[in-house]
């Protein structure tokens, strides 16, 4: 099959590789669409992914193809959104629900092949059937929605809060569609963007602006949520956080992103800083809202790009045109 391989940092190829075949509890998913993320720059980069080369895609559905001999619930012809993480179930964050935090982390199309590619591999309890009305090449959206709600999660929202977001992204975008429905009085979006930013504008936030300055906002935010991962960006969110406010790490950042903090501000004003990783008990939950219409597809997917056309993509991607874009084998 042909596949999207990562063989070292900074090189990406169109590759033929084997067939997969599944184990006892596995299914074999015919990729139908594949999305790209800022995780797969860092997996470029050389980052996250243990050991090159690896076919990214950690965002992907398809039609189940061939199921191993101990899978009951899914059958050949079946589609399905799958959920990328793989953990041990064993190590002391998996025994304490946390498998997020993994000691043994690993993720299809991160530690394992993934879903840019012809045929993928996954684990029958990851993979989630996608109702009637939800088309197959829409549902790679359902990972990041994903990750998102877990942002939620950790928030922990209260009614009529004011909430401000860098990024108007995929993930931006997503936290801003979250927020509008977990009671947000108002949410404000930053991006340096002029495309994205009317995106935004169309979905209604309340404000969107170059700068938080443009924004009239005198005790500053109740939330705050970095979804750029930019290092110039996360140390502006973080001034802007109001008395007894949180700041939220959404965005993937580089390994070497350094930001400064004013312990004696957090300790005086009671401010949280906190984090957001991947996706924990969010998956199903993701899948829901997108069977509800949470999310519009014709909104949120700008491009989909063949296969071939991986590296190009990833290019596109890296310089911030347009939104999600999907690879389609």
């Amino acid at each position: 099959m042909k596949a999207a391989v990562i063989s070292a940092p900074g090189v990406v190829g169109i590759e033929t590789v084997d067939d997969p075949t599944p184990g006892p509890r596995d299914v074999v998913v015919q990729v139908s669409a594949c999305g790209l993320c800022g995780t797969d720059l860092h997996i470029l980069q050389g980052e996250f992914a243990p050991t090159l080369p690896i076919v990214p895609g950690h965002e992907f559905a398809g039609e189940v193809v061939a199921v191993g001999a101990q899978v009951r619930e899914l059958s050949p012809g079946d589609r399905v959104a799958v959920d990328p993480s793989l953990y041990c179930h064993e190590c002391h964050y998996c025994r304490l629900g946390r498998g997020n935090l993994c000691e043994r982390w690993a993720a299809i199309g991160v530690t394992v092949p993934g879903g840019a590619a012809e045929f993928a591999v996954a684990p029958a309890a990851n993979c989630v059937k996608l109702p009637d009305h939800v088309r197959t090449e829409d549902a790679a959206l359902i990972e990041p929605l994903s990750c998102a709600v877990r942002g939620y999660d950790v928030l922990r929202s209260q009614l009529a809060t004011s909430v401000l977001i860098y990024g108007s992204g995929t993930m931006g975008l997503m936290m801003m569609e979250l927020a509008k429905r977990t009671g947000a009085a108002t949410v404000d979006i930053v991006d340096i963007n002029p495309d994205r930013l009317a995106t935004a504008r169309s979905l209604g936030c309340s404000n969107a602006a170059t700068s938080a300055d443009e924004i009239e906002q005198a005790r500053g935010w109740d939330v705050v949520i970095d979804a750029t991962g930019n290092e110039k960006a996360i140390q502006d969110a973080i001034g802007r956080v109001g008395k007894g406010g949180t700041y939220l790490q959404f965005g993937v950042a580089d390994y070497a992103a350094r930001a400064t903090i004013e312990p004696y501000r957090i300790y005086n004003q009671e401010i949280t800083i906190t984090g957001s990783m991947a996706v924990l008990h969010s998956y199903e939950r993701a899948a829901q809202l997108f069977a509800g219409g949470v999310l519009d597809p014709q909104v949120f997917i700008s491009d989909r790009l063949p296969l071939v056309d991986y590296a190009a993509a990833l290019q596109q991607f890296q310089q911030g045109k347009g939104r999600k874009i999907l690879v389609v084998p």
